[in-house]
């Protein structure tokens, strides 16, 4: 029988009540990991819980922008399984808005989550894993947007990528302690989120991206399970790009140009 990947590992990964970040954890699941996860939904969390089992998953319910909350995911990690091994800061938020009447608090909340939260969850966790003399692995959720510009996302491709230069500028502090550092860039996404906001998004973007379909969570998540195992020992401070090429195109479908 083969040697489960991440057997005897555990990570924190947030933002996984559904999409990508539930199909992240549900991978990890299956390779063998414990978990801590987080959702801002209560219900979410109950939902997951309710759903894997119980000696593998921890569920925190809270905002993962928080100092004090991403502490606590820490420190679960550690008082439920021993240790923690992987971080993946898969929580954020998307706000559409011209950039001349973008409002402020929008503007707040997106440095809160995306930024804010990314830069102290990784924080945290190194300092967890260099306190325990083992090596680790650390994976943003960055997106294309960081990449290419799109209507009405300057300022959450703004964030995404910051994310992008942070996975990069930790290589030099972290890289000595055996910690990789890298982040994942995802294209148009189906998951529940997209699909709400618009019934036709697979069709729409399968029609322009080069693979001729959309990208789904699957595809993130077995990107995201390889960069965080040993396989990727020796990759850090990079950028991966999963979107099925549509970002060598450089297009978008007309209906995002509208906002």
């Amino acid at each position: 029988m083969d040697t489960l990947r991440f057997e005897g590992k555990t990570g924190i990964v947030t933002g996984a009540g559904s999409g990508i970040g539930f199909r992240i954890v549900e991978e990890l699941i299956n390779e063998g990991a414990k978990v801590v996860f987080n959702d801002i939904d209560e219900n979410q969390v109950k939902r997951c819980l309710s759903l894997w089992p119980e000696d593998k998953v921890r569920g925190l319910a809270g905002d993962a922008g928080d100092t004090d909350f991403i502490t606590q995911m820490v420190k679960t990690a550690v008082d439920a399984f021993g240790g923690l091994d992987l971080t993946i800061c898969n929580a954020g938020i998307t706000s559409y808005g011209s950039f001349l009447d973008f409002d402020e608090n929008a503007f707040e909340n997106l440095i809160n989550l995306n930024l804010r939260g990314s830069f102290f969850l990784a924080q945290k966790s190194a300092q967890q894993i260099i306190r325990q003399g083992s090596k680790g692995r650390i994976l943003f959720m960055s997106s294309v947007t960081g990449l290419l510009a799109h209507p009405y996302l300057a300022a959450y491709g703004m964030t995404k990528a910051a994310l992008q230069m942070l996975a990069k500028a930790l290589v030099h502090e972290l890289g000595p302690y055996g910690i990789t550092t890298n982040a994942i860039a995802p294209g148009a996404v189906l998951t529940e989120r997209t699909e709400s906001m618009d019934p036709n998004y697979g069709d729409n973007w399968a029609n322009i991206i080069p693979t001729g379909r959309v990208t789904y969570p699957a595809d993130i998540a077995k990107t995201a399970l390889f960069l965080v195992s040993d396989d990727a020992a020796q990759i850090t401070g990079q950028t991966v790009v999963v979107d099925g090429g549509m970002t060598s195109l450089g297009i978008i479908p007309p209906d995002m140009e509208k906002g």
